[in-house]
């Protein structure tokens, strides 16, 4: 069943709307990021401190983390041990800044229990070094080298795979600075989050080229934005459907998957939403602009 039939909205007529869009969204990420001088890295991306805390009796984690998070303390990791009742908290800073740090969670942990001791204090260096981060970007980067090939050798042109990781690129920088907007830290977890984002955001923007090829060969007649604005209708129904449902799912992780989990759906919740936009009204108009120029210059 099909939740929107015959439906036929001007798609590409709204392009240039669009494209407006994203690309004031993207000048605003832009300078936000260079005003605050960069992303807000998290622990794993610049080291910090360590303090392991024994406690008299079982720790409740969410009391725990709100007790920290209302003294001020706003970068930290938790890791429980229930058997031993101890926990270890990991908060950003340097390794000068320790005995000013240890001081910081005791007075803040004081305010969850007075019952404590501190076992252990020491610096940790980032788990995500430079080195790791050049090799991750390199990966990256051959991963989009590789969806321009595989999606070119597909569809018989590199328009296609160049205006995907186009979309991609868009989605994925677009998400970031929204954490850079809202001074959220950027952590492992929120990679994860990225990454996931980008295997949907291309698989979406694919089944819309894949309509748009078939109909290319089918109603060769019509003129290119007639076919193309008819693709996209005849896949509303199933990119609204499979937006809407694994946002539910994302929603309800947002709200109720707790303070681990709250920065990974909220990534994915923003890039569910900016990667279906991308696919409908930033991919397939870039395909349009493209073999509507290349047919101008062939006459």
């Amino acid at each position: 069943m099909r939740l929107f039939s015959n439906t036929k909205f001007d798609f590409i007529g709204l392009r240039y709307i669009c494209f407006s869009i994203s690309v004031f969204l993207a000048i605003i990420c832009i300078l936000s990021i260079v005003l605050k001088g960069g992303l807000n890295l998290g622990i794993d991306f610049t080291g910090g401190l360590i303090a392991q805390i024994k406690f008299e009796k079982p720790v409740v984690m969410s009391n725990l983390r709100q007790t920290l998070t209302d003294s001020g303390l706003d970068s930290f990791q938790l890791q429980d041990f229930p058997r031993h009742n101890s926990v270890i908290i990991n908060i950003k800073g340097k390794s000068t800044e320790q005995e000013k740090v240890s001081k910081d969670i005791m007075n803040a942990v004081s305010g969850y229990s007075t019952e404590f001791s501190i076992e252990r204090t020491e610096y940790v260096g980032p788990r995500v070094g430079e080195f790791l981060v050049k090799k991750a970007l390199l990966a990256i980067l051959l991963s989009f080298a590789g969806i321009v090939i595989y999606v070119a050798i597909r569809f018989k042109s590199t328009v296609w795979g160049v205006s995907g990781v186009i979309a991609l690129v868009h989605d994925i920088f677009i998400t970031v600075g929204v954490f850079s907007l809202l001074n959220k830290e950027i952590t492992l977890t929120v990679i994860a989050a990225i990454l996931t984002l980008a295997g949907y955001s291309i698989n979406d923007t694919i089944v819309v080229f894949d309509r748009i090829r078939e109909n290319l060969s089918l109603i060769r007649r019509e003129e290119l934005g007639k076919i193309i604005n008819a693709s996209i209708n005849q896949t509303l129904s199933r990119t609204v459907v499979t937006g809407v449902s694994t946002l539910l799912v994302v929603i309800i992780l947002f709200f109720f998957g707790g303070e681990v989990l709250h920065d990974f759906s909220f990534a994915l919740l923003f890039g569910i939403i900016i990667g279906t936009f991308s696919s409908v009204f930033i991919a397939s108009p870039i395909v349009y602009e493209w073999l509507t120029y290349r047919s101008k210059k062939k006459r």
